[in-house]
């Protein structure tokens, strides 16, 4: 894995001599991102790295996609940048919200973009198509897997929790995945369906997550969702302040960031030419390890230092995670370091994470299917909870301009 310099573990950069996309540069325009963005790709640059031609790549990354859309209904493409009028007015935004919406991706959130992008990189590694894959989940990440690895003609195992919806199980059926229910073992501590994973991945299984720190390349296809952003925002000369983002394991926040930074490094003053964003990370009440770890770590003498201590210092599991916004209830975040580094030493100013309390998770859902077309879960919304909770603080003003990720499609 890519390690630079004044960089937390799990901030991958761009490829070697990668170069921002230019209007003239072949397919930059295409509508699947894992194309036009390609030379951003970390999978891309091991492709060409073993031989490959750039047409080879764009061959197997446009037969995958094919692949996904025979199973799913749809393959990747750009998704939406809304300016959300009504929506501003409901909450008081005057400088006005940006969401992106996500809920029309494959499998209706954006991980199946991390494990279309992990399953690139098997292509390339060449890893026997009978290896089984495995991963921990319930929930979006479950379901994208599952898609992602019937289109890729892989098995695929999935450990959820004993109280798994069985909707979700019925749809993981119909996918082919292999279930298997994990239950608690007397003296076991921790997450039976990780540790059951983790046994898997022990004996010879792919991990096959959108945690970072089980599979290091699950960021790199996440990064397209910022690189889109990057280049919506650029094309409506758009320089909104902050980019609320809902954090579980933060794979989606840490894959944007660096996306975004990526674009301004690469695309000059033509890309994003008064600065990225700054990030807000989400969090609620009821599961707040990063929030945790970001204010001790802020009040440390050495903040680098700090964020490069090992779990159990800074970062260690919530008890009892409990809200609405179910998928963003990972007791431990995972993909913390770089979160925590980009809000509090990265180039940008005004980032930093907000807790926001129940009632605004449930109020910014509301607000959602009242003022939008978007048809979003709590987990999916609740970056707008977060918005809710920092302009009752003081934390962000009215007249900012505000991007908000919504992902996660209301499945009930």
């Amino acid at each position: 894995m890519p390690v630079l310099a004044n960089r937390p573990p799990g901030w991958f950069g761009a490829p070697p001599d990668a170069v921002w996309p230019k209007p003239s540069t072949p397919l930059a325009n295409d509508t699947n991102p894992f194309v036009a963005f390609r030379t951003l790709l970390w999978s891309h640059h091991r492709a060409l790295s073993a031989g490959w031609s750039d047409a080879r790549f764009v061959d197997a990354a446009r037969r995958l996609d094919e692949a996904v859309a025979a199973v799913d209904g749809c393959g990747f493409r750009t998704t939406p940048l809304l300016h959300q009028t009504a929506l501003s007015a409901a909450v008081g935004q005057t400088g006005g919200i940006w969401t992106k919406d996500e809920t029309t991706n494959v499998s209706g959130s954006h991980k199946a973009r991390h494990l279309f992008g992990l399953a690139l990189h098997l292509i390339i590694d060449e890893v026997p198509a009978e290896t089984p894959l495995a991963i921990s989940s319930c929930g979006n990440a479950a379901l994208a897997a599952a898609v992602v690895a019937k289109a890729a003609g892989r098995p695929l195992v999935v450990n959820v929790p004993a109280w798994a919806d069985v909707a979700i199980l019925d749809r993981l059926d119909d996918l082919d995945a292999d279930i298997r229910i994990c239950e608690r073992r007397n003296d076991e501590e921790g997450d039976p369906c990780i540790l059951r994973f983790r046994e898997l991945v022990s004996n010879g299984a792919v991990p096959f997550t959108v945690q970072s720190i089980e599979a290091p390349w699950t960021i790199d296809g996440g990064r397209t969702l910022g690189f889109e952003l990057a280049t919506e925002l650029t094309d409506r000369q758009l320089a909104p302040t902050r980019l609320l983002i809902q954090v579980g394991g933060a794979a989606l926040a840490s894959s944007t960031v660096q996306a975004l930074t990526d674009a301004v490094d690469l695309g000059g003053p033509e890309i994003l030419p008064k600065g990225r964003p700054a990030l807000v990370a989400v969090q609620t009440e009821g599961c707040a390890p990063l929030a945790r770890a970001f204010n001790r770590i802020a009040a440390a003498d050495d903040a680098m230092a700090a964020i490069l201590e090992p779990d159990g210092q800074y970062m260690w599991p919530w008890e009892n995670p409990r809200s609405q916004a179910t998928g963003i209830l990972d007791d431990t975040t995972y993909d913390w370091r770089p979160v925590v580094f980009d809000m509090l030493l990265g180039s940008t100013t005004g980032g930093g994470p907000v807790v926001s309390p129940e009632t605004d998770v449930v109020e910014a859902h509301r607000l959602v299917e009242a003022h939008t077309d978007i048809k979003a879960d709590a987990t999916g919304t609740a970056g707008l909870a977060g918005l809710l909770t920092a302009r009752r603080d003081g934390c962000i003003d009215a007249s900012e301009e505000i991007v908000i990720l919504l992902t996660g499609v209301e499945r009930s």
